[in-house]
């Protein structure tokens, strides 16, 4: 018999209620989990095909990885990050995306040597302190892919591709692109004179996040989801008539590959990303139709960022990539009513049949079958229930007189027709059984 369980201590401290998760941050259980899963299948099985290599960097990076790699002046460095100081005396942030850290880790670990170009991709939780709302947390999980070490506009077209697969294995009929050019450096130069000048006699109309913005960084004013500075920005200038030769051509040929894919795709000609380091093609997936889904959230987005890696004291590098918001992928097709299912539930009643089945289950491991089974527990009235409840086609039950005649019972769950069935090579016998399903 077990032991009951110890008193707590009453010098230990007792909560008054149960302590909960800190605000913005969620625990992801079943059913979620069974997404998470199958869509970190999709991104490593896809981004094997593509030439992809898995890379895990730190949860935590030095301070100025952030400040330098996506700007001083964004959103997710100046208002979002998670920095610390240690004991040591040392800044470190928790990661609020991944580009910058993959880049880090290419510099530092030499990989401008490796025969190129060099694709990686990762995926785990990144942190932002942000206004926790429906899709957005403040831990939350992305897949990243990065092609680094081409400029060609094949390679932007390549990367667009593979985002296009994982949404459409992972079960998302339809989608379109969102996609832009914001240019080189001397381009955007040009360009932020043009709206500042824009801009300039509109300042009492902006946000106030938009009138410090006007300062820093005018580009991110195009970002800005106020319905005030929305509506200013319809009458902006675009970029695209700002566009150097060069990036004018990159964009244009970017444009002709997804044509000759059948990519669909919407010209975006305010879209530029909320982080500084990219360059020319810049683009978000967004769910539906490009008719319909152009105020639906994005559920991937990316672009070039030729310059990051010489920015971070790195060879020159040209890359492209981007990242998928993992929870925002699977509010889009979960099921909140899903529950596991099992390919047979395995009974027992007794010790002697209990320790039994205990001993059977590296057979029905070794088969690949998917078995429902509670030692624990005594009824098989209750057995039975679990069974029902998992969706099981069959159960087998094992007693004290069939373990001494090597026999099990097997019971067709939607019937109730219930035969004896010899132990040896049990697991084929139930696959057979499932074949004819």
């Amino acid at each position: 018999m077990s032991r009951p369980l110890k008193k707590i201590s009453s010098k230990k401290r007792v909560f008054k209620e149960p302590l909960q998760a800190p605000k913005g941050v969620h625990d992801v259980i079943f059913p979620e989990t069974v997404y998470f899963s199958k869509l970190e299948k999709i991104c490593e099985e896809l981004g094997e095909f593509f030439g992809y290599q898995k890379i895990e960097v730190p949860v935590i990076e030095n301070k100025l990885l952030f400040e330098h790699g996506v700007g001083i002046d964004t959103d997710i460095v100046e208002k979002e990050t998670y920095s610390f100081q240690t004991k040591g005396g040392d800044w470190l942030s928790l990661r609020p995306e991944f580009t910058s850290g993959i880049i880090r880790s290419y510099i530092q670990n030499g990989m401008d040597s490796w025969p190129q170009p060099v694709k990686l991709w990762t995926w785990g939780p990144l942190f932002r302190y942000e206004n926790p709302q429906a899709g957005r947390y403040r831990q939350f999980w992305q897949a990243d892919f990065e092609f680094l070490g081409s400029e060609n506009p094949v390679t932007d077209a390549e990367v667009i591709l593979l985002a296009t697969k994982i949404v459409k294995a992972f079960g998302i009929k339809s989608s379109f692109i969102e996609i832009n050019s914001i240019g080189c450096p001397e381009c955007r130069g040009n360009y932020r004179k043009a709206l500042k000048a824009y801009y300039r006699s509109k300042t009492r109309k902006l946000c106030p996040d938009c009138r410090s913005r006007l300062k820093k960084n005018v580009l991110r004013l195009l970002d800005c989801k106020n319905e005030g500075c929305l509506t200013l920005k319809k009458e902006a200038p675009e970029i695209m008539n700002y566009l150097c030769k060069d990036c004018s051509s990159h964009f244009r040929k970017v444009i002709e590959y997804l044509d000759g894919l059948n990519i669909a795709y919407v010209l975006n000609p305010f879209l530029v990303r909320g982080l500084d380091y990219y360059n020319r093609t810049v683009f978000e997936l967004k769910p539906g139709m490009p008719e319909t889904g152009q105020d639906a959230p994005s559920l991937l987005g990316g672009g070039r960022f030729d310059y990051l890696a010489k920015l971070l004291s790195g060879p020159e590098t040209p890359a492209c990539g981007f990242a998928i918001g993992v929870e925002r992928m699977v509010e889009m097709i979960s099921n909140k009513n899903f529950e596991p299912e099992v390919d047979v539930y395995l009974c027992q009643i007794g010790d002697t049949a209990r320790g039994k089945l205990l001993g059977m289950l590296e057979e029905f491991r070794k088969a690949r079958l998917k078995i429902g089974f509670d030692l624990g527990r005594d009824s098989l009235k209750a057995q039975l229930t679990s069974a029902d409840r998992l969706k099981a086609p069959f159960a087998l039950i094992l007693g004290q007189e069939e373990v001494l005649r090597e026999k099990i019972i097997f019971r067709d769950m939607k019937t109730g027709v219930q035969e004896s069935l010899n132990l040896e090579n049990l697991a084929e016998q139930i696959k057979k059984r499932l074949a004819k399903l």
